[in-house]
């Protein structure tokens, strides 16, 4: 485990800046002001943990340890970072744009597909084309998170039938990977 560096840092907070825009601030000391928080990569994976929880790992070897606190993503060999579902409930704490579905789109969405006009319940106002937005259920749920295929102007002229929101991760990804991996022991 070490800490990242300062490209990491760059491409790490790019990525959530497009979903939670200024409140990265946020993810990094807590409201009472006395908890600190970091990211660290071990193998190519973002975690994001606890001053307290980085000083406990203290003891284990780099060898023996596998994961620790809650992984953010990862990076991929060409460099890029690619934000992952268990980020999912801090993205959508802080979040700056929201969409949320209606019943019947839940489902597609939560099946690994995009979200069309017809599907979306409401949305932020305010959200860019191109920007980051959290999907959630009308129950305020988080269920996954994408990027806008149109701004909020363009919303209400949009056909219903057009996709509105690119589907990036979703809670339904470790139950289709699951079944991809059950596939293979045939």
């Amino acid at each position: 485990m070490r800490p990242l560096t300062d490209e990491e840092v760059t491409l790490l907070f790019e990525k959530l800046s497009k979903y939670i825009g200024n409140n990265i601030k946020l993810l990094l000391e807590s409201p009472d002001g006395e908890t600190e928080y970091v990211f660290r990569l071990i193998k190519n994976r973002v975690y994001y943990m606890s001053v307290e929880v980085l000083k406990q790992t203290g003891v284990f070897s780099k060898e023996l340890l596998l994961h620790c606190g809650t992984c953010f993503g990862q990076f991929s060999k060409s460099g890029k970072f690619r934000l992952s579902i268990t980020a999912l409930d801090y993205i959508a704490k802080y979040a700056t744009s929201k969409v949320w579905l209606k019943n019947n789109g839940e489902q597609n969405f939560v099946y690994g597909n995009h979200v069309l006009k017809a599907h979306i319940a409401r949305i932020s106002e305010n959200a860019t084309k191109y920007g980051g937005v959290v999907v959630l259920s009308t129950s305020n749920v988080p269920l996954g998170f994408g990027v806008l295929a149109k701004s909020t102007d363009d919303f209400k002229g949009a056909d219903p039938s057009a996709i509105y929101v690119f589907n990036q991760a979703d809670v339904g990804q470790f139950l289709r990977i699951e079944g991809d991996h059950g596939k293979d022991d045939d």
